[in-house]
Parts: C-alpha cells; sequence; structure tokens
C-alpha cells in the first residue's frame, strides 16, 4: 500500500518540474484563413495541443518544437517558435491526481506534417479553424487563446 502510494503517486511529482509544461499551437494559412492543428490526447482522446514537460538541454522554444514533431509529425516552416500566450489547467497525474499546470503556448508556422512520427497511429490529428479548434478543447484559457490567434499571431514581436 505504501510502495504504491509512493510509486504513484509521490515519484512522479518529484520527477518532474513543478506544475509547468509547454504547448505548440502549430498553424498554417491558407486562403480560407489561418488553421490549427489539434490532436487528441492519448488516454482520453480530447482535443489538445501538442505539449510536453520541459526537458534538459532545450529552451521553451525548443521543447514546444519537439513536442510538436513527437505528437503530432509537424515539420516547422522556420523561425523560432514565438510565445503567444499562457493558459491553466487541471493535469492528473498517474492515480488520477490532478495538479493545477501552467502551460506556455509557442507558434509554430507548420510547412507540413510527416505521416511517420514518433507517436503515429495513437493520435488523431486535424487542422481545424481557430473557430471549431476553441470549441473542441476543454480548457476554457485554451479556448479564449485559440479563438484569439490571428490577433496573437498578428500583434508585435514583445
Amino acid at each position: 500500500m505504501i510502495r504504491t502510494f509512493w510509486t504513484d503517486f509521490i515519484l512522479p511529482i518529484l520527477r518532474r518540474p513543478s506544475h509547468y509544461q509547454v504547448a505548440a499551437l502549430c498553424y498554417r494559412r491558407t486562403a480560407t484563413g489561418t488553421e490549427i492543428l489539434a490532436i487528441t490526447s492519448l488516454e482520453t482522446q480530447r482535443w489538445i495541443l501538442p505539449k510536453g514537460w520541459p526537458k534538459t538541454g532545450f529552451d521553451a522554444g525548443g521543447v514546444a518544437l519537439e513536442e510538436a514533431w513527437e505528437e503530432a509529425g509537424v515539420k516547422p516552416r522556420g523561425g523560432k517558435p514565438r510565445k503567444i500566450g499562457r493558459y491553466r489547467y487541471e493535469k492528473r497525474l498517474r492515480g488520477g491526481i490532478p495538479v493545477p499546470t501552467d502551460v506556455d503556448v509557442y507558434a509554430i508556422e507548420t510547412e507540413k506534417l510527416y505521416d511517420d512520427y514518433p507517436e503515429a497511429g495513437r493520435r488523431e490529428r486535424r487542422w481545424m479553424t481557430p473557430t471549431e479548434a476553441a470549441a473542441a478543447v476543454q480548457e476554457p484559457d485554451l479556448s479564449r487563446l485559440i479563438a484569439g490567434v490571428d490577433d496573437l499571431l498578428a500583434a508585435p514581436l514583445r
């Protein structure tokens, strides 16, 4: 009982940087406007952005690029990812423990999607309009960020 509590609840919290993740808002411009790439989560199949915990040797923008590749097969158009916002959600750790988690969101213009990537076949991915993507995600703060993506992408660098 104590061993299970330690391995399923305490160790995951101690092993990871506290309550902070990085997400990739992958987008492309089409003749009809901006499209956002949404993917499904592994366990609940809800629509999300590619995201993950910080990694040694990567800055936040690098983590966003890495997660976009691993989870969605994204080839970026070029340039450095740009932080466009932050949202908060309840991350469920192993064992179902909810942990409030802040997520910095980096915009990544997408050149193409590869068919062969680390998590291919484990997630669904879909291009959506900002309105569709905002309605598809469950996190209210992320929904608002996605709904305003055109203004965020047009804003000057800070």
